[in-house]
């Protein structure tokens, strides 16, 4: 009598099973990117935030720094081309921490990734670009 062969073994915590619809398309793990424009900033060319990804399936979490951030963390969820993500970051300026949500665009330019990002701050929508170091 035959075994079945398990492809995918279920983790503690595990609560849906990864299907083709729910599957991440890129893989950003171990990939590192570089604000290069925000509009609710001015970015700093010479020291810009440097955002590093962890993946496994569609969980990604990270953790970036430089510029305006003393540290900052991220985690979400990478559906296809489409990047949605909580964060929280401390300011350089006055040590204060920043909350918040923000979706990306996975964008293949050139051989390159670039993530276009969406997020709010007090209401008012903003968009930065980081681009793969």
């Amino acid at each position: 009598m035959s075994r079945p062969i398990c492809l995918h073994r279920p983790r503690v915590g595990d609560t849906r099973a990864v299907t083709a619809d729910t599957a991440a398309s890129y893989n950003l793990d171990g990939l590192e990117f570089l604000m290069v424009s925000s509009t609710a900033s001015t970015v700093d060319e010479d020291a810009p935030t440097r955002f590093r990804y962890h993946q496994d399936g569609s969980l990604v979490w990270g953790e970036y720094l430089g510029d305006t951030v003393t540290q900052g963390r991220f985690v979400g969820e990478l559906r296809e081309a489409t990047l949605a993500i909580s964060f929280a970051h401390e300011l350089v300026s006055d040590r204060s921490v920043v909350r918040g949500q923000a979706t990306s665009r996975v964008e293949d330019r050139d051989g390159r990734l670039y993530l276009v990002e969406d997020f709010a701050i007090d209401g008012v929508a903003h968009e930065s670009v980081c681009v793969q170091a």
